[in-house]
This record gives structure tokens, C-alpha cells and sequence, in this order.
């Protein structure tokens, strides 16, 4: 498998971000395959391409109130449209900033979870958003830690970066490992 290189960032690389991850997956016999997905556009074109009979296929979504307290961007008729069809969807706090994020806004300082979100951009925020997912899924149950998944995420809209990855719970976040990226952004 080699890595695919997009020319820019964005939600124009959603289908071939997902054709590609399937691809991988049936190539390395992967079964779980996490997926981001905020108003659940990309969440409708994943759950065409990945048979959720056939996949463990979990979406996650920002937590309730990331853009406007008291308000979930996933629409409740898609969540159980995705539900009914045999995925999992998960809404939680992020796992790179949470209450992080909240101590940032008030104090208007940055702590260490904020560095580690940082640094992982320097990849693309793609690659960030990738291992965000990994750990939330994993912190939930969702998926194993002893097998590797396929997680995908995005630059703001849609999906242009997954990655085979070895996921790990947030308490043992340094046993994670990226162990191959299936596509990601050149410019982000």
C-alpha cells in the first residue's frame, strides 16, 4: 500500500479518503474502522461505501455544545439513521482538549494536552483529528487496543487523512502508535 498525497486539505477528498480506507482495510483484514463526523455528511458517504455488517464502523461526533452550549451539530434523525443501519455512534469531550480547552478560554493560557493537540497538527489537522478519534472510541469500548483500526478525520469539513493505527485509551496515550498513513494533505 502506499501512502496517496492530496494536493490541499478539505472535504473534496472525502469519497477517495474513504474508498482508499477501505481499500486498506480489506488489504490488511482491518474490522474497525473509526470515522469523524460533525453535521454527519461524511458519516451518509462512509456508511455507502463500508458495510456496517461487515465492519465495526464507528463515528464520532463533537461533543454537545463544542459551537453553541446546549447544541449537538449531528442531526438526532441521522444519529439513529446510523444507528439502525449497524454502526455506533459516539458523542463525548475531546480527548486533546475537554476541560483543557475550557481552562485556555478563562486563563487564557495553554496546558499539555493543548502541546500534544499542537504537535500532531504539524502532520495536518487531519492527523490530529485522526488520533483524537482513535482514543475516544478506544476510551469508550468501541474498539479493541490490541489490533489495529483504520481511523479517518478531516480539515474542517469531510475526510482527507486515515491512517492504520494502533489505538490506545487516554490514561496510556503514549502507547499509540500512527503505523501507516492510507492518505493525508500536503498542504493543510
Amino acid at each position: 500500500m502506499n501512502t496517496v498525497y492530496f494536493k490541499e486539505a478539505g472535504e473534496k477528498n472525502t469519497e477517495e479518503t474513504l474508498k482508499l480506507s477501505l481499500e486498506a482495510a480489506k488489504e490488511r483484514n482491518i474490522k474497525h474502522v473509526v470515522i469523524a463526523t460533525t453535521r454527519g455528511i461524511t458519516a451518509q458517504k462512509a456508511i455507502k461505501i463500508f458495510n456496517p455488517k461487515e465492519f465495526n464502523l464507528v463515528f464520532v461526533s463533537h461533543m454537545t455544545g463544542f459551537r453553541e452550549p446546549g447544541k449537538q451539530e449531528l442531526p438526532k434523525e441521522l444519529r439513529k439513521k446510523l444507528i439502525d443501519a449497524g454502526a455506533k455512534v459516539l458523542t463525548t469531550t475531546h480527548v486533546l482538549s475537554g476541560i483543557e480547552r475550557g481552562i485556555r478560554n478563562k486563563f487564557d493560557t495553554i496546558g499539555l494536552v493543548q502541546i500534544i493537540a499542537y504537535t500532531l497538527r504539524l502532520f495536518g489537522q487531519g492527523t490530529k483529528v485522526v488520533v483524537e478519534v482513535a482514543v475516544m472510541a478506544a476510551d469508550a469500548g468501541l474498539i479493541p487496543v490490541d489490533e489495529d483500526i483504520i481511523a479517518i478525520g478531516g480539515t474542517g469539513k469531510g475526510a482527507d487523512t486515515a491512517a492504520i493505527v494502533k489505538p490506545a485509551h487516554s490514561n496510556d496515550f503514549f502507547s499509540l502508535k500512527i503505523r501507516e498513513f492510507i492518505c493525508k494533505p500536503v498542504e493543510f
